[in-house]
């Protein structure tokens, strides 16, 4: 078969690293993966994993974005893919728009993956629209019927995000040159517990509950430090001064460690004692949180959407009521006194069962009436 998968761009993130690896698995398999977006630092890791990109700016949300319709139409004329694969909501109505006006007996059949909490509006409901409709979680599976009950449940289903076991296991360790480098480059974090929120720099991934932590965490005499690590788009660069300011504040600020985009995020956990995951709103799945638990890396975080789900499955003591800094801290005492190491079961959210399920679902749809 020839796939397509449509997302706005290619830099990181959850729903990026999901589009690559599924595409990876397909092209493994002996399909034609093909990913659409506007480009990203992931587009040169493409060819080595037999991916084929094509450029589209598919990612303004803008009106001028509709110009794109008949582009797209065009381009899935002439190149007939078996199956397209929307991600987000403007490269979903572009392709919505451009897929609905072909021929219903040649046109590809159509997969929408809804990866978020999207504000509830017409303009969020195209994510539904696919012939068939991945949930990434029951959280996320739940919004989709709640508000938009028009969704056929029948063309629903969950598929979950997964890891690869023989990344992400406990018995993992960074190479000795990755380390040499790591302790050269984070002495003030030496001998210290090490706390790590992965994540973007937005105002939802919790930061100020991070830094309020980790404050009341050194004033009960815990050698504590933290570690940030997430990219800062262009447009989030003064809310990257605006916490700098407040560990300034709370004099914090040889406490805390900004580190940027890290492509070694999975060595930075490996390292960490407890890994926080504390989004203001709730997270359609929560890839790093499943990353971390299957390092066996203690999460702690907030009790709600795909982070609660993962929690409750794989390990409880790390949840606790959103906003509640009182148990936060109660929890991050607990699991310091004590340390954790949690286990996946065998089999468990393994990426070889998403890309299979997602497999699955397309066969079934080729041939559906």
């Amino acid at each position: 078969m020839k796939l397509f998968q449509i997302l706005p761009e290619l830099n990181s993130g959850g729903v990026e690293l999901c589009v690559m690896e599924l595409s990876k698995y397909l092209a493994s398999q002996g399909h034609e993966a093909v990913i659409i977006s506007n480009g990203g630092r992931m587009v040169e890791n493409l060819a080595a994993i037999g991916v084929r990109h094509i450029a589209m700016p598919v990612h303004r949300k803008s009106l001028a974005s509709l110009f794109q319709v008949s582009r797209m139409r065009k381009l899935l004329e002439e190149e007939k893919p078996d199956i397209v694969q929307i991600h987000s909501r403007v490269p979903g109505w572009i392709t919505y728009l451009a897929w609905r006006k072909m021929d219903p007996s040649t046109r590809p059949r159509l997969v929408s993956t809804v990866h978020g909490f999207y504000s509830v509006s017409p303009y969020s409901a195209v994510m539904t629209k696919g012939e068939r409709v991945i949930a990434v979680s029951q959280s996320i599976l739940s919004y989709i019927h709640e508000n938009y009950p028009k969704t056929d449940t029948h063309k629903t289903q969950v598929i979950y995000g997964g890891i690869d076991p023989t990344e992400y296991s406990p018995n993992f360790t960074p190479s000795t040159e990755w380390l040499i480098q790591w302790r050269e480059e984070q002495k003030q974090s030496e001998g210290k517990i090490v706390l790590l929120l992965p994540g973007r720099i937005t105002r939802l991934k919790g930061h100020r509950d991070f830094f309020g932590l980790i404050e009341k965490l050194k004033k009960e005499g815990c050698p504590v430090h933290g570690l940030v690590a997430g990219d800062t788009h262009p447009k989030k660069k003064d809310y990257l001064k605006e916490l700098e300011a407040v560990l300034a504040e709370k004099k914090l600020s040889k406490d805390v460690s900004f580190l940027g985009y890290r492509s070694d995020v999975r060595e930075i956990m490996a390292v960490s004692d407890v890994v926080c995951a504390l989004s203001q709103q709730p997270e359609s799945f929560g890839r790093t949180v499943l990353e971390a638990l299957a390092l066996g890396k203690p999460v702690l975080g907030y009790d709600c959407g795909g982070v609660g789900e993962l929690l409750s499955a794989i390990f409880p003591e790390g949840k606790v009521p959103l906003g509640d800094s009182s148990k936060l801290l109660a929890n991050a005492r607990k699991i310091l006194a004590a340390p954790h190491h949690p286990q996946l079961a065998e089999g468990s959210f393994t990426l070889n069962a998403m890309c299979e399920n997602t497999m699955a679902l397309y066969q079934e749809l080729r041939t559906a009436p």
